[in-house]
């Protein structure tokens, strides 16, 4: 049976020079990741683009999987700045202004380094962790449902639970799939005719 990779980083830098050695190997691990994929990536290409020693590197990451680890959970903070930012700014707009800032804001996100989120959806499995993914679902349903539970007496009667479902994945889904995959085919007049039909899709659907 196969051993699973290491994933976890084997010290955490804290001194400012040791935290600069870390961002360049993840930085670097991250540009490799988008320019090459995953099987092509290795850790001596990692330490020859950040600019340090394959012996360094080890004094942090165990593997180049605890590497691909660690460009997850920098890139999913990233996301998830995002939304928290905007689910605290709509708290208490009316759900037609709210649900439009967050589909912006869903846009936006997955703006953030588009092609790097692509290597990460599609190779996150074989690093043999995938928790940080699920930490980005799970706090997301969960303060779009705190949403919903603010505003309930603005929504026809269902299940929040399940409404929260349909929301956040349909949100998530369409987001994605118009930048991720439509990019180059989309303008930005179209993106905002996106955010129009996007929003009457959940607005309708709650209301």
């Amino acid at each position: 049976m196969a051993r699973k990779p290491l994933t976890k980083p084997r010290k955490h830098a804290s001194q400012g020079r040791s935290r600069a050695t870390v961002d360049a190997l993840i930085e670097a691990t991250a540009r490799i990741l988008v320019k090459d994929g995953f099987d092509k990536t290795s850790t001596n290409r990692i330490a020859e683009k950040a600019g340090v020693s394959v012996g360094s590197l080890y004094q942090y990451f165990p593997s180049k999987e605890a590497l691909v680890a660690a460009v997850v959970e920098r890139h999913t903070e990233e996301l998830m700045h995002v939304v928290r930012t905007v689910l605290a700014d709509v708290a208490k707009l009316p759900v037609d202004e709210a649900v439009r800032k967050l589909v912006t804001a869903a846009i936006h996100a997955h703006r953030i380094d588009p092609e790097l989120h692509r290597v990460l959806a599609e190779q996150m499995p074989r690093t043999g962790r995938a928790a940080n993914a699920d930490v980005l679902s799970v706090e997301t349903y969960a303060l779009f449902r705190a949403y919903l539970d603010a505003h309930a007496d603005e929504f026809r009667a269902v299940d929040l639970e399940l409404a929260t479902f349909v929301c956040v994945t349909s949100i998530e889904a369409l987001t994605h799939s118009a930048v991720l995959d439509y990019a180059g085919r989309l303008s930005e007049e179209a993106m905002d005719a996106l955010v129009d039909e996007a929003t009457r899709l959940i607005v309708r659907y709650l209301q």
